[in-house]
Formats: structure tokens, sequence, C-alpha cells
């Protein structure tokens, strides 16, 4: 029975491994397949991650919200999931919260969160 479990915890680790590292605040873009019918097609949700539940477990979900015709949309990823294709980091959030839920009263330029620069020290000393 261990044997089992090791190998899908390897597994896993295999599949986490393969996507970027991300946090709240952050703006990504998630392929996601959609199934209709027979048909399969990859379909993209952009938008910022509000939080990430129960991390380094395999229940881990993020939640993402993007805002399309004045309407807020929410959806709740787990992680793991075989319908996620690919994930990628559009920009970095400047946030100090792990959880951003009061995004959700926001709305136009109140909602906008800072990007993070990265290399901002190596900049300043060159």
């Amino acid at each position: 029975m261990s044997v089992l479990l090791d190998f899908i915890q390897a597994e896993s680790q295999e599949r986490r491994a393969s996507f970027p590292q991300f946090a709240a605040g952050d703006t990504i873009n998630v392929h996601v397949k959609i199934r209709e019918g027979n048909k399969e097609r990859i379909q993209q949700f952009q938008g910022v991650v509000l939080q990430r539940r129960n991390p380094s477990s395999n229940g881990e979900t993020f939640t993402v919200r993007k805002i399309s015709n004045q309407i807020g949309t929410e959806r709740i990823f787990p992680l793991l999931s075989p319908n996620i294709d690919k994930i990628e980091v559009v920009r970095r959030g400047k946030v100090r919260r792990a959880r951003l839920f009061y995004l959700r009263g926001l709305s136009g330029k109140a909602s906008r969160i800072k990007e993070r620069r990265l290399n901002q020290v190596a900049k300043a000393s060159a």
C-alpha cells in the first residue's frame, strides 16, 4: 500500500514542479481543457490570484478572479487537476496579504495591484 502512495506522491510532485511559482496578487493565465461532447479545446482564463489554499498538499486549490464586461468572475482550480494544461505568470503583484478578498468590493482603478519589480537592487547599483 505504501508503494502506491509513494508513487502517487512522486507523480504529484512532478506535476507540481511543472507549474511556475505564483502567489496571491499575481496575474496568471490558466489554460483549461474544455470538453464539449466528443471535442476538446483549450480555453484561457486570465485573472488575479485571490488565494492559494492548502499549500504543499495534494488537495491544493487556487482562486482566480477576472472581470469581463464589468462582471467579476471567480474560478477555483485544483492545482493537480488533469484539466489544467498550462499556467503562465503574466505579472507579479505587490501585495501584503495572502487572501485578497477585499478586491471583490473594489472596481475600476481602485482594484489595481502594483507590479512587483524584480532585480531593482541590481539596477540601482549598476
